[in-house]
């Protein structure tokens, strides 16, 4: 692809060397790509310094505070926010530059994001079609929600993109472990201080309706193993939210207790 497309591709990332290159390739059509990295450790910076001259390495202060960092930096009217283990397919990609030479007034589009887990692509659950706000004009769209997930929000009604945005989210189960643990401590710590208290319907009751609902109502089960394993793994993480919630509320207690005793 020769010609490029007036368009800032916003990529952040941390020790991202085994997958951002794809990534990069995915965007190299566009004439602006920027990346803003969390001070990796490994290669990811070498490698985006291959694709970009607008790569800049900041501590990491949070998914959604970064994402919105890294768009205050584009200079284009259409701003494209990636992962770095998500790539464009070459469907996506068409209908991306046909939206760039004719945009009309839509503020943003949302793409159908596929995953590849355990060896297959993910066609059903609660993973596919997973729609997600990637593309959208400068100034009308902003990162917002609760870390350590976020969404772009648009001002306006929003379409949707027909193609897939390919997502390689985990390396393997034991990454996927990682994740959640770590995921669910974010989760927990910014409940705590906003003093969200432990809900026993939550823990009792959610990771089951999760499961059901990801393995059977929306049919995960015909993604063989890899669907269950995800419909498990999605209720073990709300499981693991709210018993992390649960340990806070109980030290805030404990320590209640322990001043009081000191009076």
């Amino acid at each position: 692809m020769d010609q490029k497309f007036p368009l800032s591709a916003c990529i952040i990332t941390f020790n991202e060397e085994s997958r951002i290159r794809d990534c990069l390739e995915s965007v190299k059509w566009v004439d602006e790509i920027i990346v803003v990295d969390s001070l990796s450790t490994d290669k990811t910076v070498d490698i985006c310094r291959e694709y970009s001259d607008k790569v800049y390495q900041r501590a990491w202060p949070g998914n959604i505070d970064q994402k919105n960092y890294t768009m205050g930096l584009a200079k284009n009217d259409w701003i494209l926010s990636l992962d770095a283990d998500e790539r464009l397919s070459p469907g996506l990609i068409g209908e991306i530059q046909d939206v760039i030479r004719n945009p009309g007034d839509v503020p943003g589009f949302f793409f159908p994001r596929r995953s590849f887990y355990l060896g297959r692509w993910i066609c059903h659950g609660e993973w596919y079609p997973d729609y997600q706000l990637r593309l959208f004009r400068r100034g009308s769209g902003q990162w917002q929600g609760t870390n350590p997930h976020g969404r772009v929000v648009v001002a306006g009604k929003a379409r949707y993109m027909k193609h897939d945005l390919y997502h390689f989210n985990y390396k393997n189960f034991a990454h996927q472990l990682r994740t959640i643990d770590n995921y669910s401590t974010i989760f927990a710590d910014i409940m705590a201080d906003r003093g969200k208290g432990f809900g026993l319907f939550k823990l009792l009751f959610q990771p089951l309706y999760k499961f059901i609902k990801g393995y059977f109502f929306k049919r995960g089960f015909l993604d063989g193993l890899p669907g269950f394993i995800i419909a498990t793994s999605s209720a073990f993480y709300i499981f693991t939210k709210q018993v992390k919630l649960w340990e806070r509320s109980q030290n805030r207690e404990t320590k209640k207790a322990s001043e009081e005793s000191k009076r």
